[in-house]
């Protein structure tokens, strides 16, 4: 069986637009899809990446022009600065990260509702009530967002590593194999090595 490693924050825009298609392909082709919730600051420092509010002007006007774009394409009502953006993303990384160890759930409902609650509802995926929600609502117990903090946190740290040593540098980036693909507009890629619909 193919394993896919999904890199991913849940602060992500582009993971958000990214919705339940990586999980539709993985089931697809018979593939694990394995969850790496990531510290995106981290990330960046050890990539070369900047944080938005250090990128030039162009590049952040760019950004904006291509969330607007690509949030009509795929149809989803986005809210392109919502209130609680930058948040803090480890406590819903956790969160992700122990209900993955604990199963019982729907791991692409539980990332598409912390996303949403991002990026549609204008809800801090910081805050312990909104992560519980999420939890509760994709089948998952709410107390792993307690229960789960110190695997979580301890997973965090080597998600970071792992996403470093495998040339990971933005998200979503799901590998498989020795093939990377980064971004919401590579997952027909991912589909079509898999030889699977998108």
């Amino acid at each position: 069986m193919a394993r896919i490693d999904y890199y991913l924050t849940p602060v992500s825009p582009w993971v958000h637009m990214a919705g339940d298609r990586p999980a539709r392909i993985a089931a697809a082709a018979g593939a694990e899809l394995r969850y790496l919730p990531v510290d995106p600051g981290a990330l960046f420092s050890r990539t070369g990446g900047l944080p938005l509010a250090q990128r030039h002007e162009s590049r952040r006007t760019y950004r904006m022009q291509e969330l607007r774009r690509w949030s009509a394409h795929h149809g989803l009502p986005m809210v392109l600065e919502p209130r609680h953006f930058p948040t803090n993303p480890a406590p819903a990384s956790y969160a992700l990260i122990a209900a993955q160890a604990a199963g019982g759930g729907d791991m692409a409902a539980l990332l598409g509702a912390l996303t949403r609650a991002c990026w549609e509802e204008e809800r801090d995926i910081a805050e312990d009530a909104v992560i519980r929600d999420c939890l509760e609502g994709a089948g998952f117990d709410p107390g792993l967002a307690d229960s789960g903090m110190l695997v979580g946190a301890e997973t965090y740290a080597r998600n970071l590593e792992l996403a470093v040593a495998e040339g990971v540098f933005g998200f979503p980036f799901l590998v498989v194999g020795g093939e990377r693909f980064w971004g919401q507009d590579r997952l027909d890629m991912l589909a079509a090595h898999l030889e699977v619909e998108a």
